[in-house]
């Protein structure tokens, strides 16, 4: 057998549910639910993305949850290759369109765990790696039972006390070679049995041994409504805003010509900007500053003037491009300002169309842009009509919770 650091596991990530007794609710499922400024759903796959020991991610929805899966995913701090299947009637058969799913990727090992257990961490995934690592072909994690349990008639008298010896509470992920449980499951499904409550009670009743693990306390399932209230306080309690600045700054030559383009502005002039695209400085600012705030880089890096397909190119599509890499690491543009520093040509009547125009391109309100331009007072480049400057701010606001 392997050692435990020298393999992956392939990981299934149930979240097809319709969660009915956590209440009704705009945000949809309890999977896409909102605790600390992020659905659930984003938390629990934040902790496998980030994991070293994890290899595919297969993530089973709703059909009807695709939109929401989508926006949960803008909101992941972490890697964003993962597979998406959709689910059946059941969990059990969600999971086998998983394991179905992840059949082909080379996996040798699975974990399969609910979403609704965000708080899910690395050293119970290393436990569980560690045990299959050591021959186990069915690792369950589990929590020894610390109530007094008791058994009742069915009108709820107490019949007797039963004794919590030997008793564990089961959790998620559960663990197993994939070969083994992807046949156990077909066997289920093809025998008509739908009535497993986890996928460690399909290994029982196909004859594999089941390994338990020692599970963790905060490994919680979000079942009723309360439940994400709780989680959603404990998050925020001891998160920090992660509000991040990010600063640019470009300059273009002034050449002959009709006249310059800033913000999307065509603005006509004896002159024009010099530049492998339409040399719209201000943009090409924000650009920078965009990318700073969660180190992408610069616009060099993602659009280099040595490309010819950049020639002319409208600078929109650097702004939005940006824009788009920001959302994506879970980032929400909160402010743009740009300062334009030149002689001529005079930027004011032109304010509020380019600043429009930045609301429209980052998907922001109005009152979040800003312009401002003055000169240089005739001294250097830019006093001397020889270019255009550009310094722009934005203001980001990361969604991903950083921790006291």
């Amino acid at each position: 057998m392997q050692p435990e650091e020298q393999f992956s596991c392939g990981v299934v990530i149930v979240a097809a549910g319709r969660g009915e007794r956590a209440g009704q609710s705009a945000e949809g499922p309890k999977q896409y639910r909102t605790i600390g400024d992020r659905p659930v759903i984003a938390h629990t796959l934040d902790i496998f993305a980030t994991w070293p020991g994890a290899g595919p991610i297969v993530v089973v929805i709703h059909p009807d949850d695709e939109a929401l899966f989508a926006a949960a995913r803008m909101c992941m701090s972490g890697r964003a290759d993962l597979s998406v299947v959709h689910g059946g009637a059941t969990r059990q058969l969600s999971v086998l369109a998983g394991l179905e799913a992840l059949s082909g990727t080379g996996a040798p090992y699975v974990m399969i765990h609910d979403a609704v257990r965000p708080f899910i961490d690395h050293a119970l995934l290393g436990r569980c790696r560690e045990a299959l690592g050591s021959g186990a072909e069915a690792v369950l994690p589990a929590i020894a039972v610390a109530d007094t349990l008791k058994r009742t008639t069915e009108g709820r008298l107490v019949e007797e006390t039963v004794p919590r010896a030997g008793l564990y509470a089961a959790q998620t992920p559960q663990c197993f070679r994939l070969e083994a449980i992807l046949a156990a499951h077909r066997r289920a499904s093809a025998s008509g049995r739908s009535d497993f409550t986890d996928d460690a009670s399909i290994a029982e009743w196909a004859g594999l041994p089941v390994l338990l693990v020692e599970g963790a306390a905060d490994n919680v399932k979000l079942t009723l409504k309360r439940d994400i209230s709780m989680a959603d306080e404990r998050l925020s309690r001891h998160a920090v805003p992660d509000v991040r600045t990010g600063n640019g700054y470009d300059v273009h030559q002034l050449v002959e010509g009709d006249g310059v383009t800033l913000c999307g502005v065509f603005i006509p002039h004896e002159r024009k900007l010099s530049g492998h695209s339409d040399a719209d400085v201000a943009l090409h600012a924000l650009t920078d500053a965009l990318l700073a705030t969660c180190g992408a880089g610069d616009i060099g890096d993602h659009f280099p003037p040595s490309d010819p397909q950049w020639k002319g190119a409208p600078s929109r599509i650097f702004l939005e491009h940006a824009a788009k890499i920001v959302r994506e690491h879970g980032g929400t543009i909160t402010n743009a300002d740009i300062s334009l520093i030149a002689e001529a040509p005079k930027v004011g009547p032109h304010r509020q169309q380019m600043r429009e125009n930045l609301a429209a391109m980052l998907d922001i309100d109005l009152d979040r842009c800003s312009i401002k331009a003055t000169t240089n007072e005739n001294l250097g480049f830019v006093g001397r009509k020889e270019g255009i400057a550009a310094i722009a701010t934005a203001t980001v606001v990361y969604h991903r919770g950083k921790k006291n």
